[in-house]
């Protein structure tokens, strides 16, 4: 594999455009699965989180990047989650491309979800270039470490390939998660202003002590079978996943932890966690960031995978197609190059002051050139599986629910995550942590919600 250029990233790039690209659907005979997975363990030293919080100690379970090849409908479709905080920009077009090549396809058919687990490597390929010109010694991410993983990717699916399997069923189910999910935004004022965040966990007596807020509280699967057999199985739940994190020790964490559970209880069957549209969802409520905690919220995802796949029932596969949506958001005007380049430069300012400018200036760039964000569903029968970008908050996650009651919609978010959080239109004016950071304006709104809507649409 050539290593990734930024010139042979920007000449691969898309046009944008607010047309779906639609493909006929697919009779289901001849149809293939190759289930795939590789390590994307960072080495020590690494920096986690973007440069944020202590860079790589030790690893106290391993990352892991696990997908699966669809053959039989038009060109290959890919379909990987990985076990990183986040893959924005030119970092998120380079892995869809390393990945559609060793499968023989195009990047439009590949998707690339994050789990968004924090100790964990967060990269942005311009980001860390304009960083680094700041000789500051500011880093993002390892180059070599980063070509490294799009190497063994690219390994995996050829491996992958050779053992495809028979795709013959599908099997949908949902089991409910309890005390996992809490929504962050429901400390507001009498003016509706986000007045304290709760977060990924929280001591905060008061914040505790309120309601849980707006959550998904169902954890959904989708199975893949061969005859009989279970080959694959892709559960999404909506949930930040985080328990504990910032001292270097790397993890999955409790999502990780209750699919590799999971996974060495079945062997046979491969199984994917997707987080689904979280970014204003966490585990505060209920974590109090301690080592037992993540223990407990480990059982509690384990469970709710279990009750979802107790109502998995296989039906012949009779139809499949694959859609995608591309869309070109405006950049939040809360921020200027002017503002983001003098953050970068400022010797005062902590690294990680200096490194989320450096990301939102390749932000900016990345819009200027007109290189959209990519929406994505698989439908297969009655069932859409649904992949949409960065920090999109749950509202987006409960519309396209409610845009197909009659479809089981399992969705998944954390894919390109160049625009950080995508927060619903409303939610700007209540102001908190989310929007203060969004890099998108509240038209993206619109364009996220018509994108879903045409997706589903087209089934």
């Amino acid at each position: 594999m050539q290593a990734i250029t930024r010139r042979r990233l920007l000449q691969g790039s898309l046009a944008a455009s607010l047309i779906p690209h639609t493909l006929p659907a697919a009779e289901a005979s001849g149809l293939r699965i190759a289930p795939f997975r590789f390590d994307v363990t960072p080495p020590v030293g690494h920096p986690l989180c973007g440069g944020w919080i202590t860079p790589v100690v030790d690893c106290e379970d391993g990352l892991e990047a696990i997908g699966y090849i669809l053959l039989g409908a038009g060109k290959p479709v890919v379909v990987c989650a990985v076990d990183w905080t986040g893959i924005l920009n030119e970092a998120h077009l380079a892995w869809r491309s390393a990945l559609a090549e060793a499968a023989g396809t195009t990047p439009d058919r590949v998707a690339v979800q994050c789990v968004h687990q924090h100790d964990a490597p967060f990269v942005c390929l311009r980001g860390e270039e304009l960083a680094a010109e700041q000789n500051a010694g500011l880093t993002l991410v390892q180059l070599p470490f980063f070509n490294d993983c799009l190497k063994r990717g690219e390994e995996a699916i050829k491996a992958a390939l050779l053992k495809a399997r028979p795709l013959t069923h599908i099997a949908h189910g949902e089991g409910r998660v309890e005390k996992v999910a809490s929504n962050r935004r429901v400390s507001k004022g009498a003016d509706g202003k986000v007045l304290k965040m709760r977060g990924s966990s929280s001591k905060d007596a008061e914040l505790v002590a309120l309601p849980e807020g707006l959550i998904d509280p169902m954890l959904k699967t989708v199975a893949f079978y061969d005859g009989d057999e279970k080959v694959l199985a892709c559960h999404y739940y909506a949930t930040h996943p985080m328990s504990h994190y910032g001292q270097g020790h790397v993890s999955s964490d409790f999502v990780g932890l209750a699919r590799k559970q999971r996974q060495k209880e079945e062997p046979g069957c491969t199984h994917i966690y997707f987080t689904g549209a979280a970014g204003n969802i966490a585990a505060g409520k209920y974590n109090d960031g301690s080592p037992e905690a993540r223990v407990q919220l480990t059982q509690r995802i384990y469970e709710g995978i279990i009750a979802a796949e107790k109502q998995l029932t296989p039906r012949p596969i009779s139809k499949v197609s694959w859609q995608t949506q591309d869309v070109l958001p405006e950049v939040n005007p809360a921020f200027t190059q002017e503002s983001e380049q003098a953050a970068l430069a400022n010797p005062n300012n902590r690294p990680a002051n200096r490194l989320r400018p450096a990301m939102r200036l390749a932000w900016m760039e990345r819009i200027a050139k007109g290189t959209p964000i990519i929406l994505s569903a698989l439908h297969v029968n009655d069932v859409s599986m649904l992949h949409l970008p960065a920090e999109s908050f749950l509202e987006y996650q409960l519309r396209a629910q409610q845009m197909q009651p009659e479809r089981f919609v399992a969705t998944a978010a954390y894919g390109d995550g160049g625009a950080w959080y995508i927060p619903v239109k409303e939610a700007f004016p209540e102001g908190g942590y989310e929007v203060s950071v969004a890099n998108c304006a509240p038209a993206m709104d619109d364009l996220m919600s018509a994108g879903i809507r045409q997706l589903l649409a087209a089934t």
